[in-house]
């Protein structure tokens, strides 16, 4: 191709439409073909400086093997051009794109979980907790639990804690921030189990709940067993087995529950309140089988180890394995090493009583037959010692007859001595009585109102006075007083 065939709008204008920068000259191979654009096909020589070629877009796809691409070169904008007609960007307020990012994020982790270390806590306010999670990168998500969900969080937040954490993402405007508000909040891990276990532990301790005056006694032998566990669990059929090979005539009540996961703590704790109302148990058991302290962590809730000490009922705590120890252990009123294990603390051996009765049977028809025996000997020896009654009657009424003669004088000797004291006590008074005096020749003076006159000034002219004789009495008038001031 020849260069003069690019060359085909070089004569149409004196000026480009479109000014290109000036590039540096580049030695190749274009060079010489370069230097053939500055002669157009009528042989007028151009200068590269002021005016360059415009050249057709298919014949620089042709020829792009012997020329250098060249850089885009935009337009240039002037006014009035068609360029005033594009559309113009929309301009949003903060309210607006606040509001799209909240139904967006709000709307795209209405549930999640989330594993981080807290940091920035800030205790109750207005008893919600506000704080932040963080992560190994340093990454830092606020975080708040209102009232209700921290009122159920049995153990104690503190910065460096590792948790795990579910509830849901919000934007919150007029901070500009967002933030997961948080429904349910675990320690992560078994390290951090275990101090939420020792911190309710101590709280619960101060507060009386193992006290060992406040256990309750578990029955000999009781007459209907509760029983409250999974109704699924390996923990049942081993109660249940137990229970049946001891003491077969035991009822059992089986409340169903879960053991693991949330609400069970819930329902445990219902449970022992419902089995509280019935009035014919006699014993119950709480428990499950072994597990994990994460599976066990029902147990260790406060809900339950307050049910288990409001309980009328006496309770059996049978929780996990030997070697694992919860909260209800404690606070029960008796602890078994496993559910086998309680379901034999609750009953004894039927066959066992049954031949301990029979042996104190026979020994206490041994015992009844001995002590007859011992005591027919002991009748015959006293009936030996005994004489015939009839032998002695004659002595027996000669000693009859002797101590009624001795009683008839005793008698007539007493009467004799009362006699004759009374009439020493007669003749004494006889001394004594003013009838003796009257005797002499005295007489006594009354007024008609039956008062004695002593004195001569007591009575007056007329007055009457009754005269009473050591034999009769008789009225006188009085018609001249000597001696007391009157005619």
């Amino acid at each position: 191709m020849k260069g003069s065939q690019l060359d085909i709008f070089g004569g149409q204008n004196d000026e480009p439409k479109v000014k290109l920068k000036a590039k540096p000259k580049v030695k190749s191979k274009t060079s010489s073909k370069n230097k053939e654009l500055d002669h157009d096909s009528s042989g007028i020589k151009r200068k590269r400086t002021g005016r360059e070629v415009k050249k057709a877009p298919m014949l620089i796809d042709a020829c792009q093997s012997d020329l250098q691409p060249k850089p885009e070169v935009l337009p240039e904008i002037k006014p009035g051009s068609e360029h005033q007609s594009m559309p113009q960007p929309k301009i949003f307020s903060i309210s607006e794109i606040t509001e799209r990012i909240k139904r967006m994020l709000e709307g795209s982790y209405p549930d999640i979980w989330i594993s981080g270390e807290v940091t920035d806590f800030r205790g109750r306010t207005s008893r919600h907790y506000y704080f932040a999670l963080k992560d190994q990168s340093k990454n830092k998500i606020r975080a708040v639990i209102f009232n209700g969900a921290s009122r159920k969080i049995p153990f104690e937040l503190q910065d460096g804690l590792e948790v795990i954490c579910h509830g849901q993402l919000d934007v919150y405007g007029p901070g500009g921030y967002y933030s997961i508000i948080i429904d349910r909040i675990e320690p992560k891990g078994v390290g951090a189990l275990q101090a939420a276990f020792e911190e309710l532990k101590k709280k619960l301790d101060a507060q009386g709940l193992f006290r060992s005056d406040a256990k309750k006694p578990i029955p000999y032998l009781p007459g209907k067993i509760g029983i409250v566990t999974s109704p699924t669990g390996a923990a049942i059929r081993d109660i249940i087995q137990v229970l049946a090979r001891r003491f077969p005539n035991v009822e059992v009540l089986l409340y169903p529950v879960r053991v693991q996961g949330e609400g069970a703590c819930l329902e445990i704790a219902r449970a022992i309140e419902n089995a509280n109302r019935n009035p014919d148990l006699d014993v119950l058991i709480v428990g499950r089988g072994g597990g994990s302290i994460e599976d066990l962590w029902a147990f260790n809730e406060e809900a339950v180890a307050r049910a288990i000490f409001a309980s009328r009922i006496p309770i059996i705590s049978a929780v996990g394995h030997e070697i694992d120890f919860t909260i209800a252990d404690f606070v029960a009123d008796l602890r078994a090493p496993t559910p086998s294990a309680a379901a034999e603390m609750a009953v004894p051996v039927k066959a066992d009583i049954l031949n301990d009765l029979a042996n104190r049977k026979r020994q206490l028809v041994l015992a009844l037959r001995q002590c007859v025996d011992r005591r027919g000997r002991e009748l015959s020896g006293l009936a030996q010692r005994l004489a015939d009654p009839r032998r002695r009657l004659p002595d027996l009424m000669r000693g009859v007859d002797n101590l009624r003669e001795r009683m008839v004088f005793a008698a007539k000797t007493r009467m004799n001595n009362a006699v004759q004291l009374l009439s020493k006590y007669a003749s004494n008074l006889d001394h004594l009585s003013p009838l003796g005096v009257l005797a002499k020749g005295y007489c006594v003076a009354e007024n008609l109102r039956g008062h004695l006159v002593k004195r001569a000034c007591d009575v007056a002219l007329n007055d009457i006075l009754k005269l009473k004789f050591h034999e009769g009495s008789a009225e006188a008038v009085i018609s001249k007083v000597v001696d007391g001031g009157g005619d």
